[in-house]
């Protein structure tokens, strides 16, 4: 495991991690922690033609459109068309979660966040049978136990997700935000972050520890079901199927402190940033996780309360 590969993952935005560790079709997870039987979806069919979920909002000389993204795909996946393509053409500022910092400075901040401060090992956090059962998945998964040993336990979360989307084709480099900023790079358009590099890890860096381990034991209770998961949301998000899609990107957030912590919270920022910018004369396009358009705390139900209203694009 290259020091290369863990800044990848980091350079991630957050929901990667939720969505690669998201719970089963077949089982949801309560609040308590326990699992709850449910019906099992047929699988959605990757469409030949993917036309994700686009919506605009506008006023007289303002036009702000949001996309929901997948942080991370596999290769070879066209959806930079059609509506999307016309309305990104049309704008001229991008604004996405967070812009990829140097390496170098990744680096640094990682270094400052990542890394316990205790000198207790990160194994001997978890309980007997955490510890058991976390040291099973690293071997089965062909990683050494000791690994994340110096590291917080929402960091091990993170890059435990990504292993197996590594794994079955899944590149950190192919990500919607990656073609986006491509395309705005080489029109030279303004490129707006919503989030520093520091306040995105900070959001987990300073949850409680008993939450951060918690998240931990989910992501090791669930990591074999990572890329099947992966591959039926992209398909949801491919079919533009909104509230399924939210489903499966925001499993992993039973926990309110989670839930308020890394979607609400978020969420009513960004809501404040697309209030102010309708101020200003413009037309941008604004693309953030999909599991934050989606839900009764969606962004978009929080700009309503502005009196802002999101109108769904049909292409």
């Amino acid at each position: 495991m290259t020091r290369r590969w863990l800044y990848n993952a980091l350079l991630l935005p957050l929901y990667l991690s939720f969505a690669a560790c998201q719970t089963p079709p077949s089982e949801s997870v309560s609040a308590g922690g326990d699992a709850v039987p449910e019906t099992v979806a047929t699988p959605t069919v990757m469409p030949d033609d993917p036309d994700p979920a686009l919506w605009v909002i506008k006023d007289e000389d303002t036009t702000i459109y949001l996309f929901g993204t997948i942080h991370i795909l596999q290769p070879g996946l066209t959806w930079f068309d059609e509506a999307v393509k016309d309305s990104f053409d049309a704008s001229d500022e991008l604004v996405v979660e967070m812009i990829k910092p140097d390496p170098a400075v990744m680096a640094k901040i990682v270094g400052e966040l990542a890394i316990d401060k205790t000198g207790i090992s990160l194994r001997d956090k978890l309980s007997p049978e955490d510890r058991a059962d976390y040291e099973a998945t690293l071997t089965r998964l062909e990683v050494p136990v000791g690994a994340f040993d110096p590291l917080d336990p929402w960091f091990a979360s993170v890059n435990l997700s990504l292993i197996p989307l590594m794994r079955n084709g899944y590149d950190a480099d192919q990500g919607v935000e990656d073609e986006l900023l491509a395309h705005a790079k080489a029109r030279a358009i303004k490129i707006t972050g919503l989030e520093t590099p520091e306040q995105q890890l900070g959001f987990f860096d300073n949850l409680p520890e008993e939450v951060q381990i918690r998240f931990l034991n989910f992501t090791v209770d669930t990591v074999d079901e990572a890329a099947e998961g992966m591959e039926q949301m992209v398909a949801e998000w491919a079919n533009a199927n909104i509230d399924a899609l939210g489903e499966l990107m925001n499993a992993g957030l039973e926990d309110k402190i989670l839930y308020e912590t890394l979607l609400v919270n978020r969420n009513a920022d960004w809501a404040e940033w697309v209030d102010q910018r309708m101020q200003q004369p413009g037309t941008v396009f604004l693309a953030v996780g999909a599991g934050h358009l989606a839900g009764d705390s969606s962004l978009q139900a929080l700009l309503a309360k502005k009196g802002l209203v999101a109108e769904r694009i049909e292409y």
